[in-house]
């Protein structure tokens, strides 16, 4: 009697399980637990141990009864594990990480609780199996390095959130764009030249990566601005007039001034501002380069030539000397 109440048992989880559909994962966890605990008191109360089965009183039927009852009681246990980590997931974890620990979960009970029916149920030397399958597991291991080696390297990324998608990352010695899409073996970034670049898992857990996404998408962006040599204080003042004229970069926080070295030849001026999207900052540089010269016209400031190509040609209009700079412009100056 306690091995067919047990199938009865184990059939009706199976079919209620099933009618609670996948949208409601709560009810169908709810539906393994209580099938599977009715299941176990039933074994118990009939003396009857799911490890291990006196088959020496059961014969004919009963002998089928009994492996299908413990077969049942086996799934319902990794059907119950996997359903209370899945809950557990969805409770502490996002989307994307949840769907990774879930497939591993998956991945360990099943074969853990197949290995668990051939030896207990069936009797069959596990240990003998286990160490053949080993060696082809070594076999394949060798084999598949490479895809192995991206395949848990994505499983760390994951796991220590390095990034998400959405996220624009740098890397220290590769591409730079927006993670679009990820996967076991790579991910796929989206550059600012609008390319797909297919980055493999283990490169990117060997590099240092920058996640220009956090704390926030916000992204700073220095210019150096070298102005003939003036009064300090109304340099400063033209720059902050340009900054504030840009409709690209971000006002909360302000944009920063800061006065870096003066000399005979030119005072060095840093600018500091945010944009609100990494993929912007061409657009929002060539704004600000643009004001910068147009306030640098209206208040009669001269733009002085890099130190290292500083040619002087002074000539004499209106009475009043004033000295034209001409010269290449270096990276990051204007």
């Amino acid at each position: 009697m306690p091995l067919v109440l047990t199938n009865v048992l184990g059939i009706a989880g199976i079919v209620v399980w099933h009618l609670q559909g996948s949208n409601r994962p709560t009810g169908r966890l709810i539906v393994q637990i209580v099938f599977f605990v009715g299941m176990s008191l039933v074994l118990y109360l009939g003396g009857i141990s799911p490890q291990h089965v006196d088959e020496g009183n059961l014969q004919g039927f009963a002998a089928l009864l009994a492996k299908s009852a413990l077969i049942l009681w086996w799934t319902h246990l990794a059907w119950t594990i996997i359903g209370l980590v899945r809950i557990w997931l969805m409770l502490n974890r996002g989307p994307r990480e949840a769907h990774l620990v879930r497939d591993m979960t998956v991945g360990v009970i099943y074969p853990g609780v197949a290995l668990s029916i051939i030896g207990f149920v069936f009797g069959m030397p596990v240990g003998t199996l286990i160490a053949t399958s080993g060696i082809v597991a070594i076999v394949f291991g060798l084999a598949l390095q490479n895809t192995l080696g991206d395949l848990f390297s994505g499983i760390a990324l994951t796991l220590g959130r390095t990034y998400a998608i959405g996220d624009w990352i740098r890397m220290k010695d590769g591409p730079e764009g927006r993670v679009v899409e990820t996967n076991w073996r790579s991910a796929n970034l989206l550059t600012a030249e609008y390319n797909i670049v297919v980055v493999p898992n283990s490169v990117l857990a060997r590099q240092a990566l920058t996640n220009l996404s956090r704390p926030d998408d916000t992204r700073q962006i220095t210019l150096t601005v070298r102005i003939v040599p003036t009064q300090p204080s109304f340099a400063e003042e033209a720059m902050c007039s340009a900054l504030q004229g840009s409709t690209r970069i971000v006002k909360d926080p302000p944009p920063i001034v800061a006065l870096k070295r003066i000399d005979a030849t030119a005072i060095e001026v840093d600018l500091l501002f945010r944009i609100a999207d990494p993929a912007d900052w061409a657009a929002a540089r060539n704004e600000i380069i643009d004001l910068i010269y147009s306030q640098c016209e209206a208040d009669g400031l001269a733009l002085a030539a890099p130190a290292t190509s500083l040619i002087f040609g002074p000539a004499a209009i209106d009475g009043e000397k004033t000295v034209r700079c001409i010269g290449a412009r270096s990276s990051g100056a204007v």
